[in-house]
């Protein structure tokens, strides 16, 4: 077997790295290790043309469902072991790795390796899309040209090779998280927990601990954000490093609050609440966030009071879709785990909910928790029963077959100052592509029936 090498040690030209799968993140993580001529075996448990063909093209070895002991000598023979995000901890490459005391390495960790240029990154169990894109915004409003990278459309060991970018957002999953070494960014947010992705971590335990990465590397100098309400998150928080909490008033040792309609983040007002284009708690607490992480990495007041202003919100999470007779309609079909559907409902104050999908092995009872702001629930998809349950006795329980069922039957149910909202709690894979194409047939669905109506 390789002999591990120090933690924070890079792999070195000769060595043979073992990548498991050959997703997105994975074939870039491949293609920079070749472009560095470190040798990689590529594992791929359902081969296609397309892989072998990627393979030939950057000239790394393709081993094609392995068996246990064909894992074992790829494992072996290796320096290290970087598995592709996403990939159940139960495959029997994790336990292999851990026999042979091989080195658990992310696209993280390469990145860092090969690339000086200051990092932020932002890790919770939701929220972290918003908070990477407004951090963006507020540096490239600054003069600092900054890309979104890691569980993004780009993955960050390829954003690297652009030497156009001033620096880097990392949205940090902790599917990449969880196998990273020596991850150290400059300043890093960990935005909330709660269950989810039991699916791919063994444990529950298992995915906190993964989460906690985010700040295991800190520099010296180097920056932790956290919120003030989440006793997971602060129990986690670094003692001999800088720290700011957020929250919406000054209290509970928050270093980022409102006061008479301003956020003032460590001291610097960056601006109105009112200057934000919606502002439910949760934005203006992620906007306090991203301003936190923005300004250590270089940003400027006026350039986050600018992105601010002009920053356009992504699509379903929490977007307004139509208000008629006094009832509005908003798709959050990004919402797949309870915690995202409670912080939604709490933006309203009485809510017809449409939820259910497929459940990620999750307890959705934590939804009973905002049961006196939902008035009626229309229950759809594979997780339609367990939706049910989680209401029982709380809020009346609708079911529907299908999205045009749910609408007008949500619709129908919705008084004036009612707010009809798709916050699903569920991933979309019972009847859906992805949470996209699920808020794109809401989407529809609202307008096919307010065009019927």
């Amino acid at each position: 077997m390789t002999a591990s090498a120090a933690i924070g040690t890079p792999v070195a030209p000769g060595e043979r790295v073992v990548v498991l799968g050959l997703g997105v993140a994975s074939k870039a993580v491949t293609r920079a290790l070749r472009n560095r001529n470190i040798a990689v075996t590529a594992i791929e448990d359902r081969p296609t043309n397309d892989t072998r063909s990627f393979a030939r093209e950057v000239g790394c070895a393709l081993l094609e469902t392995p068996s246990t002991d064909e894992l074992r000598a790829a494992l072996s023979e290796a320096a290290a072991f970087i598995p592709s995000p996403g990939v159940p901890e139960a495959h029997p490459a994790f336990e292999i790795g851990r026999e042979t005391g091989i080195r658990t390495l992310s696209e993280f960790d390469l990145a860092s390796w090969w690339d000086d240029r200051p990092v932020a990154a932002i890790t919770g169990t939701d929220g972290k899309t918003s908070v990477t894109l407004l951090t963006v915004a507020m540096l490239n409003a600054s003069g600092v040209t900054t890309a979104a990278v890691g569980n993004t459309d780009v993955p960050f060991i390829e954003a690297i090779d652009d030497p156009g970018f001033d620096a880097f957002v990392v949205e940090a999953s902790s599917f990449r998280l969880g196998h990273a070494e020596h991850f150290a960014p400059r300043a890093a947010a960990w935005l909330n927990f709660s269950p989810d992705h039991l699916d791919v971590h063994s444990t529950l335990d298992g995915y906190e601990q993964a989460k906690a990465k985010i700040w295991r590397s800190l520099p010296a100098d180097g920056l932790a954000v956290a919120p003030t309400d989440d006793l997971v998150v602060r129990s986690h928080i670094p003692t001999d490093r800088r720290s700011i909490l957020v929250g919406l008033t000054e209290s509970d040792g928050a270093g980022a609050f409102v006061a008479d309609g301003r956020m003032l983040v460590d001291g610097t007002d960056i601006g109105a609440v009112s200057d934000l284009p919606r502002a439910f708690d949760h934005d203006v607490t992620n906007t306090m966030v991203a301003a936190a992480l923005a300004l250590e990495l270089g940003a400027t007041v006026a350039g986050i009071a600018s992105a601010i202003k002009t920053y356009e919100l992504p699509p379903h999470r929490i977007q307004h879709v139509a208000t008629v007779d006094g009832v509005s309609f908003y798709n959050d079909s990004k919402a797949t785990v309870p915690h995202a559907v409670v912080t939604a409902v709490r933006s309203f104050d009485s809510v017809v909910l449409i939820a259910g999908g497929r459940n990620k092995d999750l307890d959705l009872r934590e939804l009973r928790d905002v049961s006196s702001r939902t008035r009626a629930v229309v229950a759809i998809g594979d997780a339609a029963d367990e939706i049910a349950a989680a209401f029982d006795g709380a809020s009346p329980v609708h079911f529907a077959t299908d999205m045009d069922d749910a609408v007008a039957r949500a619709a129908d149910i919705a008084d004036e100052g009612d707010t009809v909202l798709l916050s699903p709690g569920c991933t979309s894979f019972d009847a859906y592509a992805n949470y996209g194409a699920r808020g794109d047939d809401f989407i529809r669905a609202v307008t096919d029936f307010l065009e019927d109506s």
